[in-house]
């Protein structure tokens, strides 16, 4: 691997916080990215790994790994805290949280990977922040923690100096994204072509989304979810779905809520509304054009059901992802992995 000589700030000590039942991925992910950062650019890191007793650590998966006890008197520039199954017991431990809001004070970075988030929010660190986590638990975090802007179909989000990111493997986008302010992007897509990732990954959560594990999950619709996918530019009514699975619109109005848990309508909507985000981000087609396609039809319908749902107008967040330097599942123009 080819060193790149610059001048480099002072090194940076990264810090990995785990707990028992962590999920692995969610903290070698971020650890092979910062160490390949540090052969490329050497001098730039310096990776540890903290629990609140040290020693070794059980992931969920039944793998160890060795840290040392956290002491908020150490000196660090960032906290990535892990996520995994054990966090929901580590968001009940008092010292864990403690821990976290003193690191708050005097750490540049705090950040969570996947579930993590809910130590952070337990901390009281995310009120009034926006934030993310896996898409599968964003609701829960909301619910518990009303007072966080949730953005569930985001891949990593920076408010201030807190950065959460989505599931699991998102903790490789949000260490590609540190090292970016922290060494330049040329450094940072060095690393993504190391690690055979793409180095700014197209398309949010969505793509993960509830919907396709309804689609997968709800056998005796499977079909109706793939029919509906490619055909969103038509009204799709009760009665044209129930036909095309041959049941009486009332049957199968109650057994779509009762399987799915939610209503036919609700469920067109939401797909329409995945599939009209994904084109508001990484197109130029107007917004017009858009909403015809995916059958909102009026554009002030879309923009009311994208304020509804996403927090912001289609032409808002086409602004967001335009910007090259914005955190999130930013779209790349170019071929997505670095040449």
């Amino acid at each position: 691997m080819t060193m790149i000589p610059h001048f480099l700030p002072p090194m940076k000590n990264i810090a990995i916080f785990l707990f028992e039942d962590f999920q692995i991925l969610d903290a070698t992910g971020p650890i092979a990215a910062f160490e390949i950062a540090e052969r490329i650019a050497p001098g730039s890191y310096h990776l540890k790994v903290l629990s609140m007793e040290g020693g070794t650590v059980r992931s969920s998966s039944g793998i160890t790994i060795d840290s040392a006890i956290a002491d908020s008197s150490q000196s660090l520039d960032t906290l990535i805290v892990v996520g995994g199954k054990g966090s929901r017991q580590a968001m009940h431990d008092h010292e864990s949280t403690a821990y976290l809001r003193a690191r708050a004070e005097n750490t540049r970075r705090l950040c969570s990977v996947c579930s993590g988030a809910f130590l952070l929010a337990a901390a009281g660190l995310l009120e009034g922040k926006r934030a993310t986590t896996h898409w599968h638990r964003s609701e829960e975090l909301q619910r518990l923690f009303p007072a966080i802007r949730v953005e569930a179909d985001r891949i990593h989000i920076r408010d201030g100096t807190i950065w959460t990111s989505a599931g699991i493997s998102a903790g490789i986008d949000l260490a590609l994204a540190l090292t970016a302010e922290d060494l330049g992007e040329a450094i940072a897509k060095r690393v993504a072509q190391q690690m055979v990732v793409y180095y700014r990954r197209p398309g949010g959560q969505s793509q993960f989304s509830a919907l396709a594990e309804l689609g997968s999950d709800a056998t005796s619709f499977s079909s109706l979810f793939e029919y509906m996918r490619t055909h969103l530019s038509e009204r799709l009514t009760v009665e044209q779905l129930a036909a095309h699975i041959a049941m009486s619109p009332r049957n199968f109005a109650r057994a779509f809520v009762r399987e799915v848990g939610i209503s036919p309508a609700k469920a067109v909507e939401r797909l329409r509304l995945e599939v009209a985000r994904e084109r508001v981000e990484t197109s130029r087609e107007p917004i017009e054009q858009i909403a015809s396609s995916t059958g909102f039809n009026d554009p002030e319908r879309m923009r009311r059901a994208f304020v509804r749902h996403f927090g912001q107008p289609p032409q808002a967040l086409r602004r967001v992802y335009a910007q090259p330097n914005t955190a999130g599942s930013l779209r790349s123009k170019q071929h997505p992995f670095i040449k």
